[in-house]
């Protein structure tokens, strides 16, 4: 323990440096102009363990290849599979940065920067925790690391290789540094990620775009029909009007719902600080975390036609697109609850209308089982770090493939550095120096616990 400590203090602003170097590449994969951006930032992350004596390869993809690497055998020890993933989300709006997001700035201990926390910075975190206890090429365990570049947009790539080739994730225990503490100096394991059905609903009620002057008042509106057809999605107080949908939802059991009950918790302050917002909306006979951890969702993130640029253009859209999202919770299926809002849409569109529903990507709700051993020695290092154990919580978002690091059996711990605060698909975003120093002795600690 005296050990990692001295490592991180010896070596901590070399490792920030290099999560700088990390964090310049824009390895967006959402976008295709980024996909050398994705491939540099695979090659660089390889190069981060092969100089930690690890056997690696660029698999399933030449630009969003999986980066998966083997630590040097450590004979009767156990292994350890280490998963996050290198691709960011894109990074508008630009104008609502402080700095720019490929340019990493530390401000009032924290490093801000697209990726600093979702998710380069804690795997890098892992990687720079397995050098720590590496002692000269000879780690504790035998360590393996998958760490992914299409995360952001579904982990297509990464399914299809787990699907030929299911032994990459054979190991005594998976390590995922892809989410968050409950609250600063709070760590948690999130027990449950809710899963994704995310796509696009598009609206056409004419051949062309159409003047509003000539026709307006009997040519039927894209625009206006798709957000008719929104609005009848769900009411003003967040009950989603897809038939079916609530029926497979089971309730958390009541013991852990009075665990989330005993956490540390301010509505007003969660509304006002980490919201952002004058009211909190939603089904509001259930609790916040009920609504955030153990409900599913529909969202709306853009919707696109017509005309949007400056000054006036006075047409009548002939076509609308809106990006949709729902997020599912245990016993929920992506492709059921695909179903179910594919024939909720076409019922709910009128009948001048052609209405379309296009699926992007999708991920099954996870819960997870906490009764193996890594559990008791991943609270064990952080009570020797951060001086308290975990806390157990559920997280309202999605990480895909974990349900596919669980295939082979092995527990899958949900234990990252993040903080609610840390603002990942936003502007802003952010890592806390601490935090990522701190994560580095953390996962060495469970490194060597697990050894013993």
């Amino acid at each position: 323990m005296s050990d990692l400590k001295s490592f991180v203090a010896a070596n901590g602003d070399r490792m920030l440096q290099e999560l700088n170097d990390l964090l310049r590449i824009p390895s967006i994969s959402t976008l295709p102009v980024n996909a050398s951006d994705c491939r540099h930032a695979a090659e660089w992350v390889a190069d981060q363990l092969r100089n930690l004596d690890c056997e690696v390869e660029l698999l399933g993809s030449d630009t969003h290849p999986v980066v998966w690497a083997k630590g040097p055998e450590v004979p009767g020890k156990p292994v350890v599979l280490a998963y996050g993933h290198y691709d960011v989300q894109p990074p508008d709006p630009l104008d609502e940065w402080e700095t720019p997001p490929f340019e990493p700035t530390v401000r009032d201990g924290n490093l801000y920067a697209r990726g600093a926390t979702d998710d380069k910075g804690q795997v890098f975190a892992i990687i720079k925790a397995f050098e720590a206890v590496s002692k000269g090429g000879k780690p504790p365990v035998n360590m393996r690391f998958l760490i992914e570049g299409q995360e952001e947009m579904g982990s297509g790539v990464l399914f299809d290789l787990l699907d030929e080739r299911p032994e990459l994730v054979e190991a005594d225990a998976a390590l995922v540094a892809d989410t968050q503490y409950y609250a600063p100096g709070i760590p948690a394991i999130e027990v449950g990620l809710r899963g994704i059905c995310y796509g696009e609903i598009t609206v056409r009620t004419l051949k062309g775009d159409l003047h509003s002057g000539l026709y307006g008042g009997v040519a039927p509106n894209a625009h206006e029909t798709l957000v008719h057809l929104l609005a009848k999605l769900k009411t003003e107080k967040g009950k989603i009007n897809i038939p079916g949908l609530y029926e497979a939802v089971k309730r958390p059991a009541k013991a852990e719902r009075d665990a989330w009950a005993k956490l540390p918790f301010k509505e007003r302050e969660f509304m006002r600080d980490e919201v952002g917002a004058k009211a909190l909306t939603g089904l509001t006979r259930y609790s916040v975390f009920e609504r955030l951890w153990g409900l599913p969702t529909l969202e709306i993130h853009g919707i696109m036609g017509g005309f949007t640029g400056e000054g006036a253009k006075t047409v009548i859209p002939a076509e609308a697109t809106a990006k949709v999202s729902l997020r599912l919770v245990p016993n929920q299926k992506a492709k059921t609850v695909e179903k179910q809002l594919i024939k909720t849409v076409k019922q709910l569109a009128p009948t001048y209308a052609d209405v379309s529903f296009s699926f992007i990507h999708g991920a099954d709700p996870v819960l997870v089982d906490i009764g193996a051993k890594p559990f008791d020695l991943i609270d064990q290092a952080f009570r020797e770090v951060e001086g308290r154990g975990i806390v157990f919580t559920r997280s309202g978002g999605s990480i895909p493939v974990v349900a596919g690091l669980a295939k082979r059996g092995a527990p899958v711990l949900l234990a990252g550095l993040g903080l609610p605060d840390d603002r990942l698909h936003a502007p802003n975003e952010k890592i806390g120096v601490d935090q990522f120093l701190n994560g580095i002795r953390v996962y060495g600690r469970f490194f060597e616990l697990m050894a013993e």
